[in-house]
């Protein structure tokens, strides 16, 4: 679908590498938004200063770099690959 997924989180690359390597292996980028910490997170919107980490979110970005679909997930809730495949098939 013309399309890439990216892992980001607030933790340092090396946790992020053994996270991946735990569950067998990722096949997609882990990218670390450590340094300086969450400062990708606060530009879209999802630091939680309460907690120091970012909330769960999945974002759609078009080619031309405009978000078009936003969705936060509570802790535990798994993404609906259903639903997020429907968003995509929106841009094509």
């Amino acid at each position: 679908m013309n399309s890439q997924v990216l892992a980001v989180s607030c933790d340092p690359i090396f946790s992020k590498q053994a996270w991946g390597k735990s569950l067998g292996g990722i096949y997609y980028p882990l990218v670390a938004d450590f340094w300086p910490h969450g400062d990708t997170a606060k530009k879209y919107g999802v630091f939680n200063e309460k907690l120091g980490r970012s909330d769960r979110a999945i974002f759609i970005v078009d080619q031309q770099g405009t978000i078009r679909w936003i969705k936060l997930y509570e802790p535990g809730i798994l993404p609906d690959n259903t639903e997020l495949l429907a968003e995509l098939k929106k841009l094509a």
